[in-house]
């Protein structure tokens, strides 16, 4: 007898390809939010936001570079078309994240309600690059190759680099936009906690 997983009906090039440009588009817009508001976020993506305060060089560039030696782990633990997916995820935020500037600006963004909408919108673009099979690569893959090799929880990996984040950012950024900033992390991981359930949405 059939599992529901295998009964489930792949995704096509068409589906796949709709919602990276939903999940890209909606993660691409957060970070302008969150730049306009000079803010940061966890992950690989708070990692190159800081990076780009810091340097002043464009965010678009250093996310990209930055996820760069990350696809290695993830072609050892998923393989290419994992790799391939993620590789098409990253240069679109990449590409978007640059773009979407020239098109609008915010002129009044109270910084509570945009990191809470940051949050909001990053976890719904998050979701729909996940349940395509892809990912905005990064310490993600890193932290799942560890849990393989060590046992050590991929979550807690994700964790403590988090912590390391935002402790660095205090150097770096106003304490009120950091408080900000976790604010809208926390929401991001909420929103994927409970809504992303691979039980519950098994087509990929």
């Amino acid at each position: 007898m059939q599992t529901d997983a295998q009964k489930a009906e792949k995704h096509t090039w068409f589906e796949d390809l709709q919602g990276y440009l939903f999940g890209t588009s909606m993660c691409a817009f957060a970070l302008v939010m969150l730049r306009s508001m000079g803010l940061i976020t966890g992950q690989t993506a708070g990692l190159a936001i800081l990076i780009s305060y810091v340097s002043g060089w464009p965010f678009g560039w250093v996310f990209f570079v930055v996820n760069l030696p990350f696809y290695w782990f993830g072609y050892k633990r998923m393989g290419k078309v994992f790799v391939g997916k993620t590789f098409i995820n990253v240069a679109l935020i990449s590409v978007l994240s640059e773009w979407f500037p020239t098109m609008l600006t915010f002129d009044t963004l109270t910084p509570w309600f945009g990191a809470i909408m940051v949050g909001f919108m990053t976890g719904a673009g998050l979701m729909a690059i996940f349940r395509h099979g892809g990912s905005l690569g990064g310490l993600g893959i890193l932290a799942l190759y560890m849990q393989d090799a060590t046992g050590f929880k991929a979550g807690y990996v994700q964790l403590a680099f988090d912590a390391c984040l935002f402790a660095v950012a205090f150097f770096f950024m106003p304490l009120p936009q950091v408080l900000y900033s976790l604010l809208g992390a926390v929401v991001v991981n909420l929103v994927i906690a409970i809504n992303h359930r691979r039980d519950r949405y098994i087509a990929m």
